[in-house]
C-alpha cells in the first residue's frame, strides 16, 4: 500500500469504532474471525493489535509527558549560519547540503560547532528543516531586492525550429537564453541589460551586463559567456528578440562554436523558457531590482557583482531538478518528484563533462572560497550599485568603456575556452 492510501492514527480509530460495532453484534465465531481478517486488510494492523483495540479504549490519551526537543538551540544556530551564507534557500535545497556546507564554513572559521550537532544536521528532515528556519522579517535579511516586449517577426527567424527543451534533458550543454532589462519605468534612451544562460541540465548560470542591446555589446557579451564556460555549448535556445536573431549574432555564434544547435521558443510563450524564465528573478531582479540602470559606472560594476553571483550561485547554490512526472486522477496535473538538491558545480562533476585539469581547478576554487564573506562582497557590491547616479541629459556614455572584461576570467589558469571546437 502506497503512503497516500495508508491511513492515519485518526482515520483508524475511526474506522475501528463502526468495526467494533459490527464485530460485538455478530453471533458466530466464523463471522467473527472474517470481521478481523477485513481489518486487518484495511488498517495493515496486527490481529492481537485490533483485539485489544476493540476490548479496550479506542480514545487517544494524552501524552503524559512531551518530548523534549531533538533539535536544540545548538542545531538551530548552526542551521541559521548555514542558510544565511546561502541566502536563505528553502528547506527542500537546503536539507541535502547541510553537512558539507557546515564542514566548509568550519574549516574558513564561520561556524565553530561539535561533532554531535554535525551527526543531527545529517539526520534532520525537510519538515523540521522548515520549523528551524526563520520565515520572514529581521531574522530573514535577503541580499537585495526582490518586461521584454517581444520583437517584430524577422526573416531569420524562419529558419530556426520552434521547440522546447525537454525537461529531463540528460546531455549538459543545452542552455536558455534572455536579456532582462532594466529600463526601470521607462524604456526611452539607452540602458543596461543583462546577458543570462541557464544550463537546463545542471542549472549552470551565466550572467553578464550590457549597455544596450547592439551587436557590438552582445558580441562581447558572448565572449564573456564563452570564455568562462567550463564545458561545451551544444545548444542555444533564446526567445523572439530581434536581438538574437540577426545576420550579424547569427553569423558569429556559427563562427565561434562549431556545430552549434539553434532553437527557439513559441511566440508570446514565456514558459517555453521556464528555466532562465524562473532565474531572471532569483538571479537577476533578486539582487538588482527593477530600477533603471544606464551608465558605464553601473554596468562595470553589475559585471563585478555578476562575477560573485556566478562564484556564488553555481558553486554553492544548491538546485532541484524534476526527476518524474506522475499521472494524477487529474489529467491537468502530474505529481512532481525532484531529486535531491545539489549545486551546478556537483552535477557537472556527476555528469562527467568537465576536463579532468578544470575540474580539479574548479573544485579547488570551491575549497579557497569563503561563502559567508563571499555574501558579504555581494551585498557591498549591491550597495554599491544603488548609490551609484543614473546618467545626466545631454552626457554620452561611451559603450566601448564596457567592452573586454571577459579578457580577465575567474579563472586565470584557463588557457582556452572550454567549448572551444567540440
Amino acid at each position: 500500500m502506497s503512503p497516500e492510501e495508508r491511513m492515519t492514527i485518526d482515520e483508524r480509530r475511526k474506522y475501528l469504532h463502526k468495526m467494533r460495532i459490527r464485530y460485538w453484534q455478530a453471533q458466530r465465531r466464523k463471522e467473527r474471525s472474517q470481521l478481523l481478517d477485513e481489518m486487518e486488510a484495511v488498517t495493515e494492523l496486527h490481529r492481537k493489535s485490533l483485539l485489544r483495540l476493540i476490548h479496550g479504549e479506542l480514545a487517544r490519551k494524552p501524552r503524559r509527558k512531551q518530548r523534549g526537543k531533538t533539535y536544540g538551540s545548538d542545531v538551530k544556530a548552526a542551521v541559521g549560519v548555514i542558510a544565511h551564507s546561502l541566502d536563505y534557500p528553502c528547506a527542500e535545497r537546503l536539507q541535502p547540503n547541510l553537512v558539507w556546507m557546515a564542514k566548509h564554513l568550519i574549516q574558513h572559521g564561520e561556524l565553530h560547532t561539535t561533532p554531535e550537532v554535525l551527526h543531527k544536521l545529517g539526520q534532520i528532515s525537510v519538515s523540521s528543516l522548515w520549523r528551524l528556519l526563520p520565515r520572514a522579517g529581521p531574522e530573514r535579511p535577503r541580499l537585495a531586492q526582490r518586461k521584454a516586449r517581444p520583437g517584430a517577426p524577422n526573416q531569420f527567424r524562419a529558419a530556426v525550429p520552434v521547440r522546447r527543451i525537454d525537461w529531463d534533458e540528460p546531455q549538459p550543454g543545452h542552455f536558455e537564453a534572455d536579456l532582462v532589462h532594466h529600463c526601470g519605468p521607462s524604456s526611452e534612451g539607452q540602458y543596461v541589460h543583462s546577458l543570462q544562460l541557464v544550463d537546463v541540465t545542471t542549472g549552470w548560470s551565466e550572467c553578464v551586463a550590457l549597455l544596450g542591446r547592439s551587436f557590438l555589446v552582445l558580441e562581447d557579451g558572448f565572449q564573456h559567456i564563452f570564455q568562462r564556460l567550463p564545458f561545451p555549448l551544444v545548444e542555444l535556445h533564446p526567445d523572439n528578440g530581434s536581438e538574437f536573431f540577426n545576420n550579424f549574432l547569427l553569423k558569429f555564434l556559427k563562427d565561434k562554436v562549431k556545430g552549434l544547435k539553434l532553437s527557439r521558443s513559441r511566440p508570446f510563450q514565456k514558459n517555453d523558457n521556464r528555466f532562465v524564465e524562473e532565474n531572471n528573478f532569483s538571479l537577476v531582479r533578486a539582487y538588482v531590482g527593477y530600477q533603471r540602470l544606464d551608465t558605464v559606472a553601473q554596468t562595470n560594476l553589475l559585471n563585478q557583482l555578476y562575477d560573485l553571483l556566478w562564484l556564488y550561485h553555481n558553486f554553492f547554490q544548491p538546485v532541484m531538478r524534476l526527476k518524474e512526472k506522475i499521472p494524477t486522477s487529474d489529467p491537468l496535473h502530474n505529481k512532481r518528484i525532484y531529486d535531491p538538491a545539489q549545486t551546478p558545480l556537483d552535477r557537472l562533476c556527476a555528469h562527467g563533462v568537465l576536463d579532468g585539469q578544470l575540474q580539479s581547478q574548479l573544485l579547488a576554487l570551491r575549497e579557497a572560497t569563503n561563502p559567508f564573506q563571499l555574501r558579504r562582497s555581494i551585498e557591498l557590491l549591491t550597495t554599491q550599485l544603488f548609490n551609484l547616479p543614473r546618467a545626466k541629459d545631454g552626457v554620452t556614455e561611451n559603450v566601448y568603456d564596457t567592452l573586454g572584461l571577459w579578457q580577465a576570467p575567474l579563472l586565470s589558469t584557463a588557457k582556452e575556452p572550454a567549448y572551444h571546437d567540440r
